[in-house]
C-alpha cells in the first residue's frame, strides 16, 4: 500500500523579462483602454473635420498610433508625479509605482521611449505639426503636477487631451483655422466634465492628502457645475456644426450624445464612488456618438 500522495505540479516561475513587461503594461494602462479612447475621439473629430471626410491613410495612422503612445506616456508621468499620493488612495494603491514594482528611474525611461517614438511619427508630417507637437509634449509632461498647486488639473487635462485637434488641422490643412480652436474649446469643456466625475471618486482621499481638483472646488455644487460644463460643451459643438455647415447626421449625433450625458447624471446623482466612476467611463460613448454623427455626415449626408 502506497502512502504517496499526488500533489499538483508547482507553477513554472515567470521569466523576469515577462514580469517586467507585465508591470510596464499595467503602468501604461494597457489593460484599461478608456483613456486612449477619450483621447482618440476628439483627435478623430479634428481629422475628419480637417479632411472634410475620411482623412488620408498615413496621417490617420500617425495620429491613431500617436494617441496611444502619448496617452501611455501620460499615464507613466502621471504615476511618477503621484507616487507620493497613489499609495494612500484606495483606487490607485496597487499601481506599479505605488507598490514599488516599478522604480522611478524605469518609469522615466519608459516615458522617454514612448515620447520619442511618438515624435518620430510626427516628424513624417509637416513643419507646423512638428512645432505643435512640442507644445503637446510640454502639456503631457506638466499636467500631473497641477493637482498639488491648483484646483484646475481637470481643465489642464482638457488642454492636453485635445491638443491632437489643432495638430490634425495643421497636418491636413497646413494651418489651424478658427474652427479647429472652437472644437478644441469644446473638448476642454468635455474633458473637464468627465475628469470631474473621475475626481469625485477620489475626493475624500484627495482631501485627506491635500491634493486639489475641480471636484473639491465645486463641493456641494458639483452636479450644478457639471451641468454647466456639459452645456458649454454642447453649445461649442453646435457652433462647430454651424460654422462647418454640417447637416442632420451631425445634429443626430449630438442628440444621442446629450441623452448619454443625461444618463450619466442619473448614474451619479447620489455621488457614490462606483457610480461616479461609471459616469466617467460612459463618456467613451459620448465621444463615439459625436464622431459617428460627423463621419455619417460626410459619408452619407453632404459627402454622400
Amino acid at each position: 500500500m502506497s502512502y504517496e500522495r499526488d500533489y499538483p505540479p508547482l507553477p513554472e516561475p515567470v521569466p523576469r523579462w515577462r514580469e517586467r513587461l507585465g508591470q510596464y503594461w499595467r503602468l501604461v494602462r494597457g489593460d484599461r483602454p478608456i483613456g486612449w479612447l477619450l483621447l482618440l475621439w476628439p483627435t478623430w473629430w479634428g481629422l475628419w473635420l480637417a479632411a472634410g471626410g475620411v482623412p488620408p491613410a498615413w496621417p490617420l495612422l500617425v495620429f491613431t498610433l500617436g494617441v496611444w503612445l502619448t496617452r501611455s506616456a501620460g499615464c507613466v508621468i502621471n504615476d511618477y508625479a503621484d507616487r507620493w499620493l497613489d499609495p494612500h488612495v484606495e483606487r490607485t494603491r496597487t499601481r506599479p509605482l505605488a507598490t514599488g514594482a516599478v522604480s522611478g528611474r524605469e518609469a522615466l525611461a519608459l516615458f522617454a521611449v514612448l515620447m520619442l517614438v511618438a515624435f518620430a511619427l510626427v516628424l513624417t508630417l509637416n513643419r507646423l505639426t512638428v512645432l505643435l507637437s512640442v507644445v503637446g509634449v510640454v502639456l503631457a509632461a506638466t499636467y500631473p503636477y497641477l493637482k498639488r498647486y491648483t484646483y484646475f488639473p481637470q481643465v489642464y487635462l482638457g488642454l492636453a487631451f485635445g491638443w491632437g485637434i489643432p495638430m490634425a488641422f495643421a497636418a491636413l490643412q497646413g494651418e489651424v483655422p478658427p474652427l479647429a480652436w472652437l472644437l478644441y474649446v469644446a473638448n476642454i469643456f468635455w474633458a473637464t466634465a468627465y475628469d470631474t466625475w473621475y475626481a469625485m471618486v477620489d475626493r475624500d482621499d484627495d482631501l485627506r492628502m491635500g491634493a486639489k481638483s475641480t471636484a473639491i472646488l465645486f463641493g456641494e455644487l458639483d452636479l450644478v457645475a457639471q451641468g454647466v460644463l456639459y452645456a458649454l460643451f454642447f453649445i461649442a459643438l453646435i457652433l462647430v456644426g454651424r460654422q462647418a455647415q454640417l447637416g442632420m447626421y451631425w445634429w443626430a449625433g449630438l442628440g444621442v450624445a446629450a441623452l448619454l450625458v443625461l444618463y450619466q447624471f442619473a448614474l451619479a446623482r447620489r455621488r457614490e464612488r462606483a457610480a461616479c466612476f461609471r459616469a466617467f467611463l460612459h463618456n467613451h460613448w459620448v465621444g463615439m456618438a459625436v464622431f459617428a454623427g460627423l463621419a455619417l455626415e460626410y459619408a452619407v449626408g453632404q459627402g454622400g
